[in-house]
Parts: C-alpha cells; structure tokens; sequence
C-alpha cells in the first residue's frame, strides 16, 4: 500500500543525505501534507455541484472532502459571505504517499501532450503547487458519471528550507519535472 513511503526510507533519505551533507537524519526533508483542492464559480447558484465535487475529490484521493466558505463578500462576483465556493480534502501518512504515487505514476502519464510538470511553481520555501485542468486524468472517475470537466489545485508541503531541497525531494520520489 504504501510503497512510496518505503522508497522514501530506503532510498530517497540516504541519497538527499549525503547530496545536502545533513549532520543529522532530522535534517532531512520530507512531504508533510498534500492539500487537493477544486474551486467553482458555480458552486453560488447550484448547491448541488458541491456535493459533485465532494464526491469526485473523495474518489480520486480516498479521503472525505469538505466544503469550502467564503471568506468575504464580494459584489462584482455576487458572492456572499458564508456561501460554499468549493472543496479541499488534506491528506497525510499512508494515504498521501499513495495518493502522490497514483499522481505521478498512473494520472500525470495520461494528461494529453504530457512533458512534464513545471519546475519552477515553488514558492520559496520549500513548498510546491500544481494545476489540473480535469478529473478524468484519474483512472477512479468514470467518463459517463462526471456532469463537468474540473480542474484542480494540488499542494505539496514540504518540511524542506529551499526550493532546490524540495525539488530533489520530488525527483527523488519521482516527479516528472520538465527537462
């Protein structure tokens, strides 16, 4: 189940080790947490494509997503505070580890036209984001089921000081970086 979380121990840990020269194995990063999340405009005037989102999210990572609030009312969108807006779920442990792994291994080799995720969307702390244009890159979701193509942000958290860090740490653990 957790193949990666392995890999990561037996062979991701030792080569950062000696490439970074860390004095200790706590000095090592590592993936925190990754945070899937789905915003939709059309979320105010449908309550029902929530729950669509909320179902697919949970599909694709096997976790249970929850619904997200706005913060502030904003005229110009007609959004009131309070309305839901969207759905996030945050995945940790074993789960994240075999989420990240489908991600990389099964769902990013089926994006059409594919050459590799961008090297350069880290935030200056270690940390890194990525967009989805659509769901159905997982193999969890069913073409016929789905009632609209969404996309999705994915977050990588790392406990990583640099960018550089992080990024070796993603390689290492096998995300196809553009060349």
């Amino acid at each position: 189940m957790a193949r990666l979380k392995d890999y990561y121990r037996q062979e991701v840990a030792p080569a950062l080790m000696k490439k970074f020269e860390y004095k200790s194995v706590m000095q090592i990063p590592k993936l925190d947490k990754v945070v899937v999340n789905v915003g939709e405009s059309e979320c105010r005037d449908n309550a029902k494509v929530v729950d669509a989102i909320i179902n697919d999210i949970t599909l694709i990572t096997g976790q249970r997503a929850v619904p997200c609030y706005a913060k502030k009312s904003v005229a110009n969108f007609k959004l009131r505070e309070g309305m839901k807006i969207g759905a996030k779920v945050t995945l940790r442990g074993d789960i994240m580890y075999e989420f990240v792994d489908r991600l990389f291994n099964v769902a990013l080799p089926r994006v059409r036209d594919f050459r590799g995720i961008n090297p350069n969307s880290f935030d200056g702390r270690g940390n890194y984001s990525m967009g989805l244009k659509e769901q159905l890159i997982f193999p969890e979701i069913e073409y016929d089921k789905i009632d609209k193509v969404r996309g999705m942000d994915i977050c990588f958290v790392t406990t990583a000081q640099t960018d550089e860090q992080a990024r070796e740490l993603l390689r290492l653990m096998g995300a196809p970086f553009e060349k």
